[in-house]
């Protein structure tokens, strides 16, 4: 224990290096650039910036991921308050209250309840991430190589099956993605299979970064590409004060609680995400605030509800995401793949003698990364509010030549740009048949991963079957298993009774809302 608490100390001060706090307040900043302009999202900025981490230190590289991820999840809040336009779907339910509050001439009240409950939410959520994870990373003590391939065929199912709605889609999607992990070698034998021309390119298989580029930032160039160039909305100006009172803060604060809880627990769950966590947490602060009338009209409760849910699932999704290896959203799938190429293994490996540094310093640096996105949030609402009137027509060229030069700069082969471009056009394909992205990549991770542990199980038992149905934890995760591949079913119908409660009484059409501005 004593030991736990002087490694937590030490991620401390190395996460107060200069390097860090700078690197902290680039991503805040540009985290919040990329979630406020409507057609980017969190997951699109950290595949982006993943490349840019390589030369990094490992705990650098993580800390400037995870500001990136915070700021995007705020930043679409502001686009949501002042022109109606959610910068991310995380910020749907946020654009109920705060453009009605806006239309008041409370866009500075609104934008000062978004910046101080996602503040709130997300320190909280560090909270569960220092509890949490190290004593679920203990639990993965017990696993051997059958509880692996089971966990990994559950992270496969969970994502396949709650990201995407359809439950044959999001099948399809993860079967995809394993199909495309077996190109490369064999990872017992070391034979080859599926290579592509014969080309040795793909001896090591597909570039999981390359591959994430492509899927989550080029695919959204094409995507922005086919539709028509209109100028984004006039942001309305910020006239009033950007401060809350001291009963109005003492009114949110329950809905705060409440909505770091919901976040939580949503994040934590796989696949569920923040966009789930928005609607959720705006509900259940209209259902216990004492001044229902205010909603619909510009409510700083029902504000806060959604902007402390969506927050809080940051820290909840990289508890399964660090000691599972199993993410709980798209971008903490990227950031997997981050912690991958920086040669951390998700697991207990996080948590010993040689990686435990490395991991506090990252935790330590999410908990500053929350007062840095607080303050950068106040400072800097008004400019950013005129950055999400950005042209389509100069973000398509700009994300373009980040897209190349980022996947060229990995090993710098042409090939690896031609994987991204690759992938870039197949996620576009998949968007369109409304298929899951996610689940391709985290197959392309876990889809080894649990290769490799089935072979060395019938290793161990002889060809064996029976060591797959072996220990209490294997069917524990058999059980899990079912309930993900079934989950789509229960998430669909929460996700959708929590739209259709937020817009009960109000003028909001939602679905016009997420389908023609969310992209």
């Amino acid at each position: 224990m004593l030991q736990t608490l002087a490694t937590m100390g030490q991620g401390f001060l190395h996460a107060l290096t200069p390097i860090n706090l700078i690197m902290m307040i680039a991503g805040v900043a540009l985290g919040i650039v990329i979630g406020c302009m409507p057609g980017l999202s969190a997951a699109m900025g950290v595949a982006l910036m993943l490349p840019l981490t390589f030369t990094m230190q490992q705990d650098t590289a993580l800390i400037v991921l995870g500001a990136i991820y915070c700021g995007a999840i705020f930043g679409g809040s502001i686009s949501a308050i002042l022109i109606h336009t959610p910068g991310t779907p995380a910020s749907a339910a946020t654009a109920i209250e705060g453009y009605e509050m806006t239309k008041r001439g409370q866009a500075g009240k609104a934008l000062f309840t978004a910046c101080y409950a996602s503040f709130w939410g997300g320190l909280l959520s560090c909270i569960s991430l220092y509890f949490f994870a190290p004593l679920l990373a203990e639990l993965t003590l017990k696993f051997q190589s059958a509880e692996y391939f089971w966990l990994s065929i559950f992270g496969l199912t969970i994502i396949a099956g709650v990201a995407g709605k359809s439950l044959l889609k999001g099948l399809m999607s993860g079967a995809l993605g394993l199909l495309l992990s077996t190109i490369g070698s064999d990872p017992g034998s070391g034979i080859p299979r599926f290579m592509l021309f014969g080309n040795s390119y793909f001896y090591d298989g597909i570039n999981v970064t390359c591959a994430l580029i492509g899927l989550f930032s080029m695919s959204q160039v094409f995507i922005l590409a086919e539709k028509k160039i209109k100028e984004r909305a006039q942001a309305s100006k910020v006239t009033d004060k950007m401060s809350l009172t001291r009963e109005e803060r003492k009114t949110i604060r329950p809905t705060i609680l409440r909505s770091w809880i919901i976040g939580n627990l949503i994040g934590i769950l796989p696949g569920a995400g923040a966009s789930i966590a928005c609607f959720l947490g705006y509900n259940t602060s209209k259902q216990f605030s004492k001044h229902k009338e205010m909603f619909g009209k510009g409510s700083i409760e029902g504000v806060a509800g959604s902007e402390a849910a969506n927050n809080a699932v940051t820290g909840g999704s990289l508890i399964p995401t660090l000691t599972l290896g199993i993410p709980g959203e798209s971008v903490t799938a990227i950031l997997m793949g981050g912690l991958i190429m920086k040669g951390l293994q998700p697991g207990r490996m996080l948590f010993n003698e040689e990686n435990a540094i490395v991991t506090y310093t990252f935790f330590a640096g999410f908990v500053l990364v929350q007062f840095f996105m607080l303050g950068i949030g106040l400072l800097g609402c008004r400019g950013f509010a005129q950055i999400s009137r950005l042209s389509d027509a100069i973000l398509i060229p700009c994300v373009t030549v980040l897209c190349v030069v980022g996947s060229y700069a990995i090993n710098r082969l042409p090939e690896d740009v031609i994987v991204m471009l690759v992938f870039g056009v197949l996620g576009y394909l998949m968007r369109k048949l409304d298929l899951n992205t996610a689940a391709i990549v985290l197959a392309l991770i876990l889809g080894p991963i649990g290769e490799k542990n089935l072979q060395n199980a019938m290793i161990i038992s002889d060809g064996s079957p029976k060591i797959l149905f072996s220990s209490v934890i294997c069917w524990v995760l058999i059980a899990l298993c079912v309930v993900g591949i079934l989950s789509p079913i229960f998430m669909a119908k929460m996700e959708k009774k929590a739209e259709t409660d937020a817009v009960a009484d109000t003028n909001v059409d939602i679905e016009k809302l997420t389908e023609e501005d969310l992209v």
